[in-house]
C-alpha cells in the first residue's frame, strides 16, 4: 500500500513519516512530489475536517489505484478568543504569515487575559481518501493553556506557548517522541494507524501488495 501525504509542510511530513515508520506497517510513505506535487487547494471550509477532506480529495485524484491520500488540518482554539484562530491558525496574521508572526499576534491578542481564562486546545483532523472515493476522518485533541512568553526551541507553530494540562513543559520543550504520545496529531495518527493496520491486514490476507 502507498500512502501519500497531502501537505507541503516539512514539519508535518517529518512527524507523520516518523509515526508511520514506528508503526512498522507494510506501507510506503510518499510526499506529493511523487505525483507531480500537491495541487493548490483553497482552505475555505469552516471546520478542520472539511479542509482536511478537501485537501485529501485533491491529491487522491492524482494517485494510482493502490494509493491513499492522507491530509492533515489542524490548529489551536483559544477559549478567550471564542475559539480563534481555529481553522485560520496557519494564516492568523494574514496570508503567507510565518509561524513567528502568527505566534506574535496570538500573544498580543492574549495580553491582559488572566491566568484562569487562558485555556486552549490543539485540534487535528486526519482525512484519508482513496482514488475510488472512500473517505475516513480521524480526530485528536489536547487541552492546555496559553503562556505569556515563548518556551522551548522544538516543535513548530504555537508549540512554544502551549503547555498541556498536567505538564510542566510546553510542547516546544518536548522531544518529538514525547510530544507524539500526547499531541493532537499523535492521537489522530494512532487512530488512523489502528484503522490502517486493519486495512493492510486485509490486503495481506488477499495476497496483494
Amino acid at each position: 500500500m502507498k500512502l501519500y501525504l497531502a501537505t507541503s509542510n516539512l514539519h508535518k511530513i517529518e512527524e507523520l513519516q516518523s509515526m508511520v515508520t514506528e508503526a512498522d506497517l507494510p506501507v510506503e510513505v510518499h510526499t506529493p512530489l511523487s505525483v507531480g506535487g500537491m495541487p493548490e487547494v483553497v482552505e475555505d471550509q469552516e471546520t478542520f475536517s472539511g479542509n482536511a477532506l478537501k485537501k485529501a480529495r485533491a491529491l487522491a485524484a492524482l494517485l494510482p489505484e493502490d494509493g491513499l491520500a492522507l491530509a492533515d488540518d489542524s490548529g489551536i482554539c483559544v477559549d478567550a478568543l471564542d475559539g480563534a484562530p481555529g481553522v485560520f491558525s496557519a494564516r492568523y496574521a494574514g496570508e503567507g504569515a510565518s509561524d513567528e508572526e502568527n505566534l506574535a499576534k496570538l500573544l498580543n491578542e492574549m495580553d491582559g487575559v488572566p491566568e484562569g481564562n487562558r485555556g486552549a486546545r490543539f485540534v487535528c483532523v486526519l482525512a484519508v481518501v482513496s482514488p475510488q472515493g472512500e473517505e475516513r476522518a480521524f480526530e485528536g485533541q489536547i487541552e492546555g493553556v496559553i503562556l505569556r512568553e515563548r518556551r522551548g526551541e522544538g516543535g513548530f507553530g504555537y508549540d512554544p506557548v502551549f503547555r498541556p494540562v498536567g505538564r510542566k513543559r510546553t510542547t516546544a520543550e518536548m522531544s518529538r517522541s514525547e510530544k507524539a504520545v500526547i499531541s493532537h496529531r499523535g492521537i489522530a495518527m494512532r487512530r488512523f494507524l489502528e484503522w490502517l493496520c486493519v486495512q493492510t491486514g486485509k490486503v495481506a490476507e488477499r495476497g496483494e501488495t
